[in-house]
């Protein structure tokens, strides 16, 4: 069924290049009809974005803790309709959940029960399997999660003996890792900071480890919210020999170090840590250089007293949009690059499993080809940011359920105009 036509006319970005174009849509399946110059009269169109603005397909962050189960044991910190309503505050119109809930999607049952839920949020959630000792493939492609280190639940492993002998029934599916060995955990319990009992070797340990393992088993791998400089050359030969690994960084590795943690330096624990300055930059350098396939926030929703009592996480939604004018207004991000990392490849990603779960999701059957590109057949998601709209984020503009994220103060060089989700303005 087809219905009115709408447009939108901005400067788009695509990994492809920047031109003054113009959007169609279906405003009844929310499909994307044409794009291009149109030679629609700017008069006509029923959204017009100036030279300031860049328009983006939807940005999407694939790595988020919406923290809602069947269980509903942790929506006191958030939930699917909350970390929405803050993803669309961000600019973000898609992302994909994390595993490790009390009640974690380990099978059919528990997956699909999971994915039921996600129905109720204002964008598309598309949630991952957790891998676990005792665990298994689903009977359709999802994403896994697998956590190299302690986790919720037992969604972890104690060493890499365990860690091989299940990853090695997951053979050709595309599985994340958080990148934490264990043993190496071990070894740095007594140290009087945070950012010491998680040190660069224990991520650059578990890097050998997972790319070890993606090799052997022919997985598409991922990297999660990676921030260690030393461990940049070995992902970088591993996919000099072909080894198929993606790579996500956060915001929050890209912006802080240490040296600016002062007397917050407690509020900022999160897993892997910040790092130093050298880590910093050395991640910069590799997003800037198209190293970092991912722009991910690890949106990690822990109420301001579970903070204080020293529990690890960062929430990022909605500070999303924000920092990507930083990258492209301070930083030498091209737009080019920020299409790639925070629309296209997360669109890829998501649009792997799409297929597969619309006749097991209802919602998904309408989503054409799926999100991150602004072609005929894709959704009429669209990120539009103000570049020249200096903005310095508050307290009472955010989403999240828990009302605090670390760029609270930070003045950004732009913000979000205005987001679209399947052709309906959100912002």
């Amino acid at each position: 069924m087809s219905g009115v036509t709408k447009t939108i006319g901005a400067v788009f970005a695509t990994s492809q290049g920047v031109e003054r174009a113009q959007l169609a849509f279906d405003a009844t399946t929310g499909l994307i009809t044409d794009f291009g110059a149109l030679g629609v009269p700017t008069a006509d169109l029923d959204w017009h974005y100036g030279d300031e603005c860049l328009a983006f397909a939807g940005l999407g962050d694939i790595h988020i803790h919406a923290r809602e189960d069947v269980s509903g044991a942790h929506v006191y910190k958030e939930d699917f309709q909350t970390a929405g309503a803050a993803a669309l505050n961000g600019g973000v119109t898609f992302v994909a959940d994390m595993p490790n809930n009390p009640v974690p999607p380990v099978d059919e049952g528990s997956y699909l029960a999971k994915l039921a839920l996600t129905a109720r949020a204002p964008v598309v959630i598309l949630p991952y399997a957790g891998i676990g000792p005792a665990t298994r493939p689903l009977p359709f492609p999802v994403p896994y999660k697998a956590y190299m280190g302690p986790s919720v639940g037992e969604l972890y492993f104690r060493d890499d003996r365990e860690l091989a002998e299940a990853i090695r029934h997951y053979a050709g599916e595309w599985v994340s890792f958080h990148c934490e060995d264990p043993v190496e955990l071990g070894r740095h319990t007594q140290e009087s900071e945070h950012h010491l009992k998680r040190p660069v070797s224990c991520e650059v340990l578990a890097t050998r480890t997972a790319l070890a393992l993606i090799e052997e088993h022919g997985l598409q791998g991922k990297l999660c919210h990676y921030s260690a400089g030393e461990g940049l050359p070995l992902i970088r030969a591993a996919r000099a020999r072909g080894v198929r690994v993606a790579c996500e960084v956060t915001p929050q590795h890209l912006y802080f170090d240490q040296s600016q943690l002062g007397e917050r330096r407690g509020y900022f624990q999160m897993n892997p840590p910040i790092r130093e300055s050298d880590d910093r930059e050395a991640m910069l350098a590799a997003a800037r250089a198209g190293e970092i396939d991912f722009l991910a926030t690890d949106h990690a929703p822990h109420t301001a007293e579970e903070k204080a009592r020293g529990t690890s996480g960062l929430t990022g939604l909605d500070s999303y949009g924000g920092f990507v004018t930083w990258l492209l207004r301070t930083q030498g991000f091209t737009p080019e690059r920020v299409a790639l990392m925070a629309a296209e490849n997360p669109g890829r990603f998501v649009n792997h499993f799409l297929p597969g779960l619309a006749a097991r999701h209802a919602p998904y059957a309408g989503l054409g080809l799926g999100f991150g590109f602004l072609t005929p057949g894709h959704v009429a998601n669209v990120t539009v940011l103000n570049l020249h709209a200096p903005h310095r984020l508050t307290e009472s503009e955010l989403k999240t359920k828990v009302g605090h994220n670390p760029f609270v103060g930070v003045e950004f060089p732009g913000r979000v105009s205005q987001v679209f989700v399947q052709g309906r303005a959100r912002k």
